[in-house]
């Protein structure tokens, strides 16, 4: 008999909202957190648009020493973390520490901390770089902090596979509670690549949309979409295990039943022509799940907003659903929010269990004319009020990464 392992938290930290509540309030309202960078002079840069976080204060969520001590995707982590263990409920000193784990990844971990050494080590010597530059810059840190920060001693990982990174990160958290590695894990993602280096090699590679309209900018199956817009945050949930949940008088917010995981073997940048590996990983998901693709009501598509993407991951949706694909609801975060890269995966699953708990499917902003190809149902126009029982979340990441979660409404 497997584990149940239920959602008893969850924290966000996005372009359109620091909290889930602001975030989520955001969606319904199909606001758009995409504007010109701040954080650099763009003058001589091709891609002009990012999603940042708005009015972030490290100091709110830990004290000003631990915040000075870590780079913004660690303290991006520290903070949902914070807010999704508040809503848990989950009080520490009940709890065997070495039986709650932390599962937070991040794709790149620290570019600003990596720019600012560098231009030290080129202008003034190898003896002036940071003595902290390796412990802000390396992506475990994230998980790193958290643990330190909360007092969580169990397993404590940081899976890396770029863009599926907070998919991957809630999937193996799910299976250490199945297998009974722990009782309680944190999981999901971070990023915050908004830096001179990140925008200039993701415009190199042509993955970035470089229109200076926001509004135009990431519009997820469109047949005018053109790259992808980077965003940062954080998405971060407590799961646990129904029994552990139960003990305790916790709130269960949703349960997460099935999670599939595989790789495509084909590009370095570019999904599966067919979908295949795509369409596999919800395939496996829906396995470990026991259900047919007729049960799902929504996919929370990757929809990235590249050419290759929304196509490749259509043809995916078809391949894995059948008939089905034609009556479920897809929509895409990432036509607010941008593409959060590590962190997108946790706050997509974010969206799906708000999705079931408020009953309500966002729509796909942007969206006006589907392109070629892609001619599922993405939630044109206005999102849906609708009952939402099972729910996918799909990631795709470079490297051929491919990870899909079903989430479903929690019922004993």
């Amino acid at each position: 008999m497997k584990t149940r392992v239920v959602v008893t938290g969850m924290g966000a930290i996005t372009p359109i909202g620091s909290s889930v509540d602001s975030f989520w309030q955001a969606v319904k309202e199909k606001t758009v957190g995409i504007g010109p960078i701040t954080y650099f002079d763009t003058t001589d840069f091709k891609c002009k648009l990012a999603a940042q976080v708005k009015d972030f204060d490290p100091k709110q969520y830990m004290d000003p020493k631990a915040a000075r001590r870590m780079e913004a995707f660690s303290q991006f982590a520290v903070a949902a973390s914070k807010e999704a263990l508040e809503q848990s409920g989950l009080v520490m000193e009940n709890e065997d520490p070495y039986r709650v784990g932390v599962s937070i990844g991040s794709g790149i971990g620290s570019l600003q901390a990596m720019e600012r050494d560098v231009k030290k080590l080129n202008e003034k010597g190898p003896s002036r770089v940071n003595p902290l530059l390796v412990p802000l810059m390396i992506c475990n840190m994230a998980a790193g902090n958290v643990a330190i920060q909360f007092g969580l001693k169990g397993k404590c990982i940081n899976v890396v596979t770029a863009c599926a990174t907070g998919t991957h990160s809630i999937g193996e958290a799910f299976r250490s509670i199945q297998y009974g590695e722990a009782d309680v894990m944190l999981a999901g993602g971070t990023e915050a690549s908004i830096t001179p280096i990140g925008i200039a090699g993701f415009t190199a590679l042509t993955a970035l949309n470089t229109t200076d309209d926001p509004l135009r900018a990431s519009i997820p199956f469109d047949k005018d979409r053109n790259g992808f817009i980077m965003g940062e945050g954080a998405g971060v949930v407590v799961l646990e295990s129904l029994e552990h949940a139960k003990a305790r008088g916790a709130q269960i917010l949703a349960e997460v039943v099935g999670y599939g995981a595989t790789c495509d073997a084909y590009h370095i940048t570019s999904p599966a022509e067919d979908g295949s590996g795509a369409a596999k990983a919800m395939e496996f998901a829906m396995k470990d799940a026991g259900i047919g693709p007729e049960a799902i009501d929504y996919v929370n598509a990757h929809g990235t907003s590249t050419h290759h993407n929304d196509l490749f991951e259509t043809k995916a949706i078809k391949l894995a659903l059948g008939d089905h694909a034609h009556k479920v609801k897809i929509n895409s975060t990432k036509s607010m929010i941008g593409h959060l890269l590590g962190a997108a995966g946790g706050v997509e699953f974010i969206t799906c269990v708000k999705s079931i708990e408020d009953g309500y499917v966002h729509a796909t902003a942007g969206l006006e004319t589907e392109g070629e190809g892609c001619d599922l149902d993405y939630t044109k126009g206005e999102g849906v009020s609708m009952d939402v029982n099972y729910a996918i979340s799909n990631s795709l990441g470079f490297g051929g990464h491919n990870a899909s979660l079903i989430v479903k409404k929690f019922a004993e």
